[in-house]
């Protein structure tokens, strides 16, 4: 038998269902959206692999920069409606982090929670998913972060399950970051990918050294007081240890030490010295509705006008903040010369070198401006790399910075996953 086909239509009445639809059509549409806030941003030193933060679990590393940010901004657990944190290691997180966090820091078993993986990228897609939640009224206060213990990653022994008959098992150490897409290492095609846009050794060398010198320049200068807490680790005998600084600047860092390096993973240009270590820490961020803000009364460190996420090439994560950060300009509806500070990460040194190129677009003038203005306080290189906390890290040290410079707009941005990159618009009043 035949059935009648009829046409389906749905018509919103809904005056807060149209309401949620025109505030998310802002964060789609372009439109500068001036309703979303930063309250605190607050992050773990950031340890080297093996470093002092070695025994401290991704999860227990979380709820510390939870406790924290409950704390500074003295809000009462029930005001917090979810927990969104990013890490790229889950192995080493073990599963549905983002709950074992809000449970470990006293939240309320009611809390909302989310995990996610999108490799570096994970922490500012934490942020980004919590401003579309506020925005379709899902949530009102969200904490935004991530995490992840480098140290803690385990060795995967893939035959170990069900035995080996004969011959060797293999312990295979997923922090030996291989691109499965291509088969590549990160390094390498990183590398080459730098040299097609005329960025050398040389000079990836000589912003690798900039950002130690920037770093302990801001450091000696408090610049990172208000986003570093202190982590106290408890001793069998005597006083505990306090780490209230990153682990993995060098002050006897030289051109001539970094230019000596060899090359890893058979890069053209890609050393240890223009790379970041491997790293442990956390970072969230307080975001909500600014009606929320002022229902409770807080100060806004800065206000979210855009998030854009974006993927192309697996090959060519280098170029993908720079395109970012024009897509996230685009929907803010700001013009590339209204940026004051600009933060991009350095996975690799090349990753600022080459995204300010793709922005400048051929203009050296522009391009010198830009390199001026990105990373003034110092990069991953120095301060570390913990993948899935890196990128909540880059939006609070732009919006301490930009507050210390009276205001004003900037871009943060960082890639991630084999050709994807995240990027985000803030403003300072």
């Amino acid at each position: 038998m035949m059935m009648k086909k009829f046409p389906i239509s749905i018509k919103i009445r809904s005056f807060k269902v149209k309401k949620h639809l025109r505030q998310l059509n802002k964060l789609v549409g372009g439109v500068e959206v001036e309703n979303i806030v930063l309250i605190d941003g607050v992050r773990t030193p950031f340890g080297k692999l093996g470093g002092n933060l070695k025994n401290f679990s991704s999860v227990t590393l979380g709820s510390m920069v939870i406790k924290e940010t409950m704390r500074r901004t003295k809000m009462e657990a029930d005001s917090v409606d979810e927990v969104i944190m990013g890490s790229a290691m889950l192995a080493g997180a073990t599963s549905v982090a983002a709950r074992q966090m809000l449970f470990k820091s006293g939240l309320l078993e009611t809390t909302k929670s989310m995990t996610i993986d999108r490799a570096c990228c994970s922490s500012i897609t934490a942020v980004g998913v919590a401003m579309k939640n506020i925005l379709v009224g899902d949530s009102d206060v969200v904490l935004a972060g991530g995490i992840e213990s480098m140290s803690q990653t385990p060795l995967l022994l893939r035959e170990a399950r069900w035995g080996s008959r004969l011959g060797d098992i293999t312990a295979e150490d997923p922090l030996k970051i291989k691109n499965p897409i291509t088969n590549t290492p990160v390094a390498y095609v990183t590398g080459h990918e730098a040299l097609k846009y005329g960025v050398d050794r040389e000079q990836q060398d000589e912003w690798a050294l900039g950002s130690h010198m920037k770093y302990f320049a801001a450091f000696e200068s408090n610049k990172f007081k208000d986003e570093l807490m202190s982590v106290e680790i408890p001793q069998r005998k005597g006083e505990p240890i306090i780490v209230n600084k990153d682990e993995s600047p060098r002050p006897d860092t030289s051109y001539d030490k970094l230019r000596n390096l060899k090359t890893v993973y058979d890069s053209p240009t890609i050393t240890a010295g223009n790379a970041p270590g491997l790293n442990d820490g956390a970072t969230v961020l307080t975001v909500m509705s600014q009606k929320k803000q002022q229902e409770l009364n807080l100060h806004s460190i800065g206000t979210i006008l855009s998030y854009v996420n974006v993927s192309g090439d697996p090959n060519a994560s280098v170029i993908y903040p720079g395109i970012a950060i024009q897509k996230a300009l685009q929907k803010a509806n700001i013009s590339l010369k209204d940026l004051k500070r600009i933060e991009i990460n350095e996975a690799f040194a090349a990753m600022p070198l080459v995204s300010t190129k793709v922005l400048s677009d051929g203009d050296n003038g522009l391009l010198t401006k830009l390199r001026s203005i990105t990373n003034v306080n110092g990069g991953a290189v120095a301060m570390g790399h913990p993948t899935g906390a890196s990128g909540a890290r880059l939006i609070m040290t732009l919006a301490y910075e930009l507050r210390r410079l009276g205001g004003g707009y900037g871009a943060a941005a960082i890639c991630g996953g084999y050709g994807q990159a995240d990027a985000v618009i803030i403003r300072v009043d």
